[in-house]
């Protein structure tokens, strides 16, 4: 999973962005991209993930933890909940 560092919050808490492709655990075909993009999205609000609204980085969802293996097992978690 590729992970960019961005600035911090406000508070000076660290946070990472990754791309909402990497939270889908089975691609619905299906579904429309914006339709597969907004479970991508409902998915991550479970673990604090939210919206990166930047023009540096399209369809990326931001993480508020140290380092992208804070929060991996919990997107592992996520990803196999849905599957299921």
């Amino acid at each position: 999973m590729d992970w960019i560092r961005i600035k911090n919050d406000v508070n000076g808490n660290p946070r990472w962005v990754c791309h909402w492709l990497t939270l889908e655990s089975k691609p619905d075909y299906s579904l429309t991209l914006s339709e597969r993009y907004a479970r991508a999205l409902q998915l991550a609000k479970t673990i604090g993930g939210r919206k990166f609204h930047n023009k540096q980085y399209g369809g990326g969802i931001v993480f508020q933890c140290y380092g992208p293996n804070d929060i991996q097992p919990y997107i592992d978690l996520v990803k196999s909940r849905a599957a299921a």
